[in-house]
This record gives structure tokens, sequence and C-alpha cells, in this order.
């Protein structure tokens, strides 16, 4: 039934793009996706008739759905039906209002994915976010990772863009394999659109300031708070302060939004003032209330090592008040393969690098974790481990103390977010905070 409905909705999804000829900007990498995708839509939204992926529909149902303009029915027959329905309309009859630029997150979880998605939407901007061994359980080796995610600028024509990050070597060397004009965005020096100067704002607290008779949005929660960088290009340059965004990867993501602004002939100054638009998608470095005035970091979307590693840095950088904790709560990372047990070990290691004091694992994975930061010095006394969140959650209930940071993070089969729900000092919020809380998600 799913291959039926896919050659359906392939059928419809290129059938449309055919009529109505938008734009086709795809964003794929390991990481970085969704999150590049909301700045690019931040930059350009203002400015033009765009269009974004919802959630993630970033694979072979997801990408043509978006191009219908429907949202999954998931597994009601007549729900389909009404999507196959639209997409006929669209067909059919003309709609004025069909968006011109399509923003498109392409995932590959199996070989030939790219290729398969591309060949429904063919890209006039093809970007690559970066390249980690998630998914090696199907790919086996990084190199095939490489293969898939560079037939995204290997596609396309002399006419088209490819945005790459230059922080990524695996990436950066993309851009001989293209004939598109080539645009490289990062920190590095041999970035053509670079952020300079990056700090966080607004995150300093001093002891008194947690006060048990103080809720939590009259600390850090009303604050203006942000990331601050400077964004450099061709010799000029220009000040950005992103408004509650968190972390180097949503920097990243920011940059890549920056280049797509700059081909569809935005000035830096337009750029910088769109991007105060740029939100981090549900799941990716969210700093939401905890009970007991805590601060959680939500990064529970999904997890590999370079990003958990990056969520670890972050965190090193946050100053909290004097006897206040950082705690970092990582589940399993999956699908990563032969390359396992050393990735978990990895991230240990960085645990122990970031300062953090208390580290809990959930999963059976998770425990190479504890094992790497015990190699490398993190007091045994210090970590516990657990099988599963509701564990978890139970022990950091009656574990966290006032102005404590705590780091959530873990691969979706994980359910991370669970423990963030346990957690939140608002918990009613969580359906328009947290990721997987529709009802499609509440029995797995």
């Amino acid at each position: 039934m799913k291959q039926f409905l896919q050659k359906i909705l392939r059928f419809l999804a290129k059938s449309i793009l055919a009529k109505y000829k938008p734009e086709i900007i795809g964003i794929t990498g390991s990481v970085g996706k969704s999150s590049t995708r909301e700045a690019i839509y931040a930059v350009l939204s203002g400015e033009l008739s765009v269009r974004q992926s919802e959630k993630n529909y970033n694979n072979e149902l997801g990408v043509p759905l978006t191009i219908i303009g429907a949202k999954s029915a998931n597994r009601s027959p007549w729900g389909w039906f009404k999507v196959i329905l639209k997409g006929l309309d669209l067909i059919l009859f003309f709609d004025k209002n069909y968006t011109k630029i399509l923003i498109l997150e392409m995932a590959a979880d199996h070989p030939g994915d790219i290729k398969y998605l591309v060949s429904i939407a063919p890209c006039r901007i093809g970007i690559v976010t970066t390249i980690s061994g998630v998914h090696l359980e199907f790919f086996g080796t990084i190199e095939n990772i490489i293969k898939e995610k560079q037939i995204i600028v290997t596609r396309l024509d002399k006419n088209g863009y490819a945005i790459l990050n230059a922080d990524d070597d695996l990436v950066f060397k993309m851009k001989d394999k293209t004939k598109a004009t080539v645009i490289t965005y990062g920190f590095s020096e041999n970035s053509d659109l670079r952020a300079m100067e990056m700090f966080l704002a607004g995150l300093e607290f001093e002891a008194e300031e947690f006060d048990e008779n103080i809720t939590p949005e009259s600390h850090w929660d009303s604050r203006e708070w942000g990331t601050n960088l400077k964004l450099s290009y061709k010799g000029s340059a220009v000040p950005v302060f992103l408004p509650r965004v968190l972390g180097k990867q949503q920097v990243s993501a920011a940059l890549a939004g920056a280049a797509v602004g700059l081909i569809y002939g935005l000035n830096l100054v337009q750029i910088s003032a769109a991007l105060k638009n740029y939100q981090s998608p549900a799941g990716r470095m969210n700093l939401i209330s905890g009970i007991k005035h805590t601060m959680l970091i939500d990064d529970t979307y999904n997890a590999s090592p370079i990003s958990t590693k990056a969520a670890l840095e972050t965190m090193k950088d946050i100053n909290l008040p004097i006897g206040a904790k950082k705690i970092a709560v990582l589940g399993d990372m999956l699908e990563l393969g032969s390359a396992s047990a050393a990735g978990h070990k990895e991230v240990g290691k960085s645990a122990y690098d970031a300062g953090v004091d208390l580290l809990v694992t959930v999963g059976k994975e998770a425990l190479n974790i504890s094992e790497g930061a015990q190699d490398f010095g993190f007091d045994e006394n210090k970590i516990m481990s657990f099988n599963d969140t509701n564990e978890a959650g139970r022990f950091l209930q009656e574990e966290i103390k006032s102005g404590d940071l705590i780091l959530i993070k873990g691969s979706q089969g994980m359910r991370m977010e669970r423990i963030v729900k346990e957690l939140m000092a608002e918990p009613l919020k969580a359906c328009s905070l947290l990721v997987r809380q529709d009802k499609s998600w509440e029995c797995r």
C-alpha cells in the first residue's frame, strides 16, 4: 500500500512542479536540515512567496506532501484520498497563489534516497550542512554517505547554486563536484560567508536571582538573551543578533539562510534584520523553564556524536549561579552501526571536557558514554545510568535543584522529550514547545 501511495504522490508532485515551475531549494546533511530550513524561511519570507517543509517532511512521502501543500493522513484511507484530490485539483485547475519558492528537506536514511528525491524535485539551490556517521547501519561506510549526500549538488546545472559548509571538510570538498556556482559558509577563514566574534549574551546569572519565591519567568525566561555575531561577506560586515538562539549549530543554520538571501538579491543589512525572526525548531537547542527554577536545554529531536558534542560545547559556555550544577542527560544514539561504541565513547570524553557535574545516561548503547567519560577522568560517582526515560525522569525530579542547567538529548527512538515533559515548569505547553507530541506518537 505504501509503495502504491508513493507512486501516486510522486506523479502528483512532478506534475505540479512541471505546471507551476517553482524554484526548489533542497537541503541535506547528517544534522541541521530543519534548522537550516527555518533560517532560510526567516530570511526569504518577508520579501518573497515561499513555502517550507512541514515538520520533518523530508522523505519519499514528505517531500511530495510539501509540494502538494498537504499534511500526512497517517493511517486514514479517507485522509489520503483527500490529499490526492488536492493534488489533482492543483493539476487540473490553476492556483494563482501557488508558491514561487519551495524549501525542501531531503533526508537520506538509505542508499538511493537523495537520487529519488531530486528526481522528483530538481533543485536550483542545493545545500549540504554536515556529514557524519548517522545511518552507518544502512550505508556501511562514511564514503557511501558522502556519495549519497553530494548528489544534491552534483545534479545542479551551471545556473544553479551549491551552498556548502566550509567548517566540514567532507562537505567543503564537494565544491569540486558541481558545475554550479559555489557559496561556502562557516566560522573558518576559507568561508565566503563567515560568522565572526560570536558570543552568547543575556544568560549571566547571580546566585541571589534564584529565590524560591520568584518564578522562572521573572528570571532568565523573560530576558532578551541570544547570540551575537558579525556576518562577513566580500569585505563587508554587519552585526547580527539571533534572539533566543543557542549554539554554534544554530548559527551555522543562520549562515546558510544568509547565503540563500544573497542569491535572491538581499543585502547584508536586510538579511541581518530578517534573521531576528529566526527561531530554533522544537527539540533543537531550545531553552525551556524547568521545575525548581531550573533551565532545560531541549535538544531531543535526534542525536549523533557530532551534534551531541556540539550541544555539550554550548553548555560549557553558559555561566551558572554558584552551587548550581550542569547535568547532561544523554540517550542512545541509534543507527551508528559498527561506529556506535566509539561514537558514544567520544561523547563521554566531551561530557568530561564540558565540565558536566552530573552525567545521566539512558539506554544500553549510552553505557558507552559512561565508559568513555570515566576513561578520561570523570568521577564514576557522578554518573547515573538508566534503562528508560521513565526511570531517568523520576531520578532527575528528585536530584535537580534551583539554578541547575540540564541538557537532554538522544535519538528519536529513545523518546528523550518525555524527560523534558517531566521536568518542564509548564507541561501544558508541551504541545507547542516539544517534539513528537501529536497523537501518532502517543502510543509508540
